[in-house]
């Protein structure tokens, strides 16, 4: 049987501190021996005894739990056993155990994380996968028809031309949108950031998704007239870009003969807030804190109809983080949604 690891230990230790007393008493015998002892001398042997049993037992012990514990990390693929060098050794079981809990909660953490981002990943690819393939078959569908003989007739050729061009339409959406997150997320994308009127920008998404309104009968409305120009600093082209995505989900999503009220106030010392607010379904709890996640969908089957990549509010969000700027929302199921996110001001010269 093998000897146990504490008995070997204790062996050890007890060896090394009779060994030096040994030498301690024969330096004694041999050359204090004509000497009296005096109680100062009893003293000063016993104080030394005392000494080097101390140092002795305290770096035995050291040395101990140093090599027990660096054996656990390197049976540990998690664990680097360099770490174990950054930390001091201590005897002390109590702060040992707290150290080593304090490793293990971090470890855990870690691992988590990259649970969390193993699932991300596989539900992002089959996002992406399933947002290809309908369009694809779409488009595939009306091709194989057309081929099959049905290209004769041109009312019908026409037809499916052009259905088959809203599958392709949608698909460069669909490449155009992860190639900006894509960007984004990498940094790779060079924000030119300038003052302008965010005023002026809203206006101009008003004209642009005018249209787009009117078909669902949704009025575009700024809170109140702004006689003076909100002047914020930041890449006006991103900025457009994030009112209209939010925008052309108000007018997706908002009550047919609503609203859509958009507004610009000061909020804190050096920031603008801007909202987007609507009067539609609104969004239950449970779902908004997905809202910003790629391809996720309150409602599939709706949000399919609607059309669109998926990726419009991911995009928002990716491009005002980009700002170092935050994005908010607030929704009430049935009264609506209001979005909203800060820029920097620009104080009037």
């Amino acid at each position: 049987m093998k000897i146990k690891k504490t008995v070997s230990f204790a062996l050890w230790t007890s060896f090394y501190i009779t060994l030096i007393t040994s030498i301690f008493l024969f330096l004694i015998h041999n050359y204090f021996i004509n000497i009296a002892f005096k109680l100062s001398t009893i003293i000063l042997f016993i104080s030394t005894i005392f000494v080097v049993t101390y140092i002795v037992s305290q770096f035995r012990l050291e040395r101990f739990i140093y090599q027990r514990i660096k054996k656990i990390y390197n049976s540990v693929s998690l664990l680097d056993s360099s770490d174990l060098s950054k930390t001091s050794i201590t005897s002390d079981i109590d702060i040992l155990s707290k150290e080593v809990q304090k490793f293990a909660k971090i470890k855990q953490l870690q691992i988590r994380n990259l649970n969390r981002r193993e699932s991300y990943r596989r539900e992002f690819l089959g996002n992406v996968s399933h947002e290809l393939k309908t369009p694809l078959f779409t488009v595939q569908g009306y091709l194989l028809t057309l081929t099959d003989g049905a290209i004769d007739d041109k009312k019908i050729t026409k037809k499916y031309l052009e259905r088959a061009n809203k599958g392709v339409e949608r698909l460069i959406s669909i490449v155009k949108d992860l190639d900006l997150i894509s960007k984004l997320e990498s940094d790779d994308l060079n924000l030119n950031k300038q003052p302008f009127n965010i005023i002026e920008v809203v206006q101009g998404v008003f004209d642009l998704l005018e249209m787009k309104a009117k078909k669902r009968n949704i009025s575009l409305f700024l809170n109140k007239r702004y006689e003076y120009p909100i002047m914020v600093f930041g890449d006006i082209e991103r900025i457009e870009q994030v009112l209209t995505n939010l925008i052309v989900n108000s007018i997706k999503y908002g009550k047919i003969g609503g609203a859509t009220i958009i507004s610009a106030e000061h909020f804190k010392k050096d920031k603008i807030l801007v909202k987007v607010a609507d009067n539609g379904e609104g969004i239950k709890k449970e779902h908004q804190k997905r809202l910003f996640e790629r391809f996720y969908r309150v409602d599939q089957s709706r949000s399919r109809e609607q059309g669109g990549s998926g990726l419009g509010l991911s995009i928002v969000k990716h491009i005002v983080e980009a700002h170092n700027e935050q994005i908010f929302i607030e929704s009430e199921l049935k009264k609506g949604s209001e979005f909203s996110f800060t820029l920097e001001k620009v104080e009037k010269i």
